[in-house]
């Protein structure tokens, strides 16, 4: 799923309407908080990361991503919802550094007799998302739902 954001001069112009319309209301706000206003209503968590991606024109969706947010998906196949505790991209581009907080503990094992719960992974996704290692029937470790 990709987003496609306004442009700078949009968002800028979206800020200074409502400031207009805060004015009017007799709560005047400061530029720099509409700005902010804007960047929420967007989705993110700032405005210099909602600038950061209406600038960037063929942006990934892991982009949108940052520390503290929620996230699912399936790893090793198994399907899990939790927190990024750490998140940042690797040298040469292209992947991404990721650490997720399970809500609850994954078992990733398939063997019936034994099981093995994951709480806590460190992984190595591509700007999509998506682990590039992969189980032996070729299923990615890691696949965010993003």
């Amino acid at each position: 799923m990709t987003t496609a954001y306004p442009t700078i001069e949009e968002l800028k112009s979206q800020a200074k309407r409502l400031r207009q319309a805060m004015e009017v209301r007799r709560t005047a706000i400061s530029h720099s908080a509409a700005l902010e206003l804007v960047a929420h209503q967007h989705g993110v968590r700032d405005w210099n990361t909602l600038s950061a991606l209406a600038t960037r024109p063929n942006w990934e969706p892991i982009a949108a991503l940052s520390v503290g947010s929620q996230v699912c998906g399936r790893y090793l196949g198994q399907p899990f919802s939790g927190k990024i505790l750490a998140f940042a991209g690797q040298p040469g581009g292209g992947f991404y550094k990721i650490t997720i907080h399970f809500d609850e503990p994954v078992d990733v094992v398939t063997f019936e007799s034994f099981s093995a719960f994951r709480q806590r992974i460190s992984a190595q996704v591509d700007g999509s998302g998506v682990s590039p290692r992969k189980t032996s029937n070729g299923v990615p470790h890691l696949v965010l739902d993003i």
